[in-house]
């Protein structure tokens, strides 16, 4: 099958989705397919083998010049290449790139408004790509955010197009009430041009039929697959110290304020003696005052000595710095559609405690392989990872069963067939109106 799969860059961050599109991808092309992964805004950041192509369309530059400067949008595509090769646009995502959805409603609507938007000229280019360049069968766009894409394809094309939700609905949240309105209006509209949307969770696929106006009928499920190459053994429980363990983003939404507040908690009980509260992940230049705030408030805790900022990881550091913690949380106050970091925890061996919420309640249910807390309640969050410190025979019995589970129900190769369902679905459903019409 020949596929082109269009993904979203997030600059220099290691991101969930990015992730994802380019794991799955991997797996179809591993699998014998023809795949095309085709990085927008940026070059895509990933922590394994990077198999997106070459080409940045709808890059960063000149979406942001054409969206400010009525000049760029009539400047000659070659200038238009240029702002978009590369090393450019890493340039510029190193120099740093505002992903906070305050910053960018005015930009998210031009996106939405598609060929009568602003950005009509990059989004003409893309299609004329995917129209003259590739003979794909089937087209993926990476979420709602980029759905404009489908009429305009569907103008030039008869590929039926598929659109991945993961999770847009946190962004649009906060672009503002007035951005938001007319964001989930124009969703709404383009949502016809699209053959079949596909969710990453069941949960999602509940909560975003409902968002954004979609027959829950219409949304597929394929479940998140992660590659566990060197995810292998599970951590002595009996080790001390007690290592407590965060990996997301540093931001407000993903919930490390609350976790500190649940080890504080923790520390005024009796009986706790050596532990410890480690966090790693992207942190935004413009969260740099929230990670402070952090540790001003273990400082006034004293507890300053126990917290441990790790930075950002790549694959192996990764999974060495996953592998010595004794319990996993990212206690997140939304309803999180995916949780990556869930299944990366249990594939290496680590019990999760996390809020019921989200995709994170499926997740622990069908892996066993952690607690499920009342969410938004530190205090609850404090008592289960108390009785995991104080039971090492239940830590390693989640811990065996997470290994055991997230292996069994959340592989790669899975995350593959279930697309190639979906997908397989629309071309014979093609065959058949084909067949209708003779």
């Amino acid at each position: 099958m020949k596929i082109a799969c269009i993904t979203a860059g997030a600059g220099r961050m290691y991101c969930g989705s990015c992730l994802r599109d380019n794991a799955l991808a991997k797996a179809l092309m591993d699998a014998g397919h023809d795949v095309l992964l085709i990085p927008t805004y940026t070059p895509t950041r990933t922590d394994e083998t990077n198999v997106s192509s070459g080409r940045v369309f709808l890059g960063g530059i000149n979406v942001y010049l054409q969206q400010h400067f009525e000049l760029f949008r009539r400047a000659p595509r070659a200038m238009d290449r240029l702002w978009d090769l590369k090393p450019l646009l890493r340039l510029v995502t190193h120099l740093g790139i505002s992903v906070d959805p305050s910053d960018l409603g005015s930009l998210t609507i031009s996106m939405l408004r598609g060929t009568e938007g602003h950005l009509r000229k990059e989004i003409n280019n893309l299609v004329q790509f995917l129209s003259d360049e590739t003979d794909a069968e089937i087209i993926n766009l990476p979420n709602s955010l980029l759905i404009a894409l489908a009429p305009a394809i569907k103008a030039k094309m008869h590929t039926p197009i598929c659109c991945t939700l993961q999770g847009e609905d946190l962004f649009l949240e906060g672009i503002g009430e007035t951005y938001k309105k007319e964001a989930l209006q124009l969703i709404r509209e383009h949502a016809s041009c699209v053959d079949a949307f596909i969710s990453v969770s069941h949960f999602g696929a509940r909560s975003m039929a409902e968002y954004l106006g979609i027959e829950r009928s219409r949304i597929h499920v394929v479940p998140l697959g992660i590659n566990f190459d060197g995810f292998d053994g599970i951590r002595d429980s009996k080790c001390d110290p007690f290592i407590i363990g965060y990996l997301a983003r540093v931001t407000p939404e993903k919930g490390l304020h609350v976790l500190c507040e649940a080890y504080r908690e923790l520390r005024s009980r009796s009986g706790i003696s050596s532990s410890q509260l480690w966090a790693a992940g992207y942190l935004a230049p413009e969260y740099k005052t929230y990670l402070s705030g952090i540790r001003k408030n273990l400082a006034s805790w004293g507890l300053s000595d126990h917290f441990h900022y790790h930075g950002e990881l790549d694959r192996r550091e990764k999974m060495d710095y996953l592998k010595k913690l004794s319990v996993f949380s990212v206690p997140e106050p939304y309803d999180d559609p995916k949780g990556l970091f869930l299944l990366e925890a249990m594939a290496a061996g680590t019990p999760v405690v996390q809020p019921r919420r989200g995709a994170f309640t499926e997740i622990v249910e069908k892996t066993g392989g952690g607690i499920l807390v009342e969410p938004d309640k530190p205090e609850e969050l404090a008592q289960s990872i108390f009785e995991l410190w104080n039971d090492p025979g239940r830590r390693t019995e989640l811990a065996a069963q997470g290994y055991k589970n997230v292996r069994r129900h959340y592989s790669i190769a899975q995350m593959a067939n279930a697309a190639l369902d979906v997908y397989n679905h629309l071309l014979e459903k093609r065959i058949d109106l084909a067949a209708d019409k003779r």
